[in-house]
């Protein structure tokens, strides 16, 4: 279970620091891909898994399901976290997030987010601001 918010640097070779808190779980094995919002999703290997298996099972014909499977399937990128508790994240994945120097890890119970994080502080902003909302939505979903 992946949870909390933690404030890291990437150095000049693109290496993040996996918060140790979260690095038992993912030195097992890991996958990070492109993921909504211009973060990056970054998952245990049973998770991407569970995930990759759903999205292949999508309909082909349908456009919106194979962009999406296109974006998450082909953007993936088997991780692999040093002795030093460190990652290298490809190119174009801190390229698509926009990742440069500072970087937020946000942990969103199955699945971590790696977001640039002056993009985090303005997401958070606006979430924080538009909070009742988003409440009275996950109530109609059962939330």
């Amino acid at each position: 279970m992946f949870i909390g918010e933690y404030a890291h640097n990437l150095d000049d070779k693109g290496r993040l620091a996996i918060p140790v808190k979260f690095r038992n779980e993912l030195k097992k094995g890991s996958v990070v891909t492109r993921g909504l919002d211009n973060c990056l999703f970054l998952y245990t290997k049973s998770e991407w898994t569970k995930l990759a298996e759903k999205l292949a099972a999508l309909p082909l014909t349908n456009s919106d399901s194979r962009a999406f499977a296109r974006s998450m399937l082909g953007g993936a990128m088997e991780l692999e976290v040093d002795k030093q508790g460190r990652a290298v994240l490809p190119e174009y994945l801190r390229t698509f997030a926009g990742l440069k120097k500072n970087v937020t890890v946000a942990g969103l119970y199955s699945r971590v987010e790696i977001w640039d994080e002056t993009k985090w502080n303005e997401y958070k902003t606006r979430t924080e601001t538009n909070s009742n909302g988003i409440a009275e939505k996950m109530a109609e979903l059962g939330v």
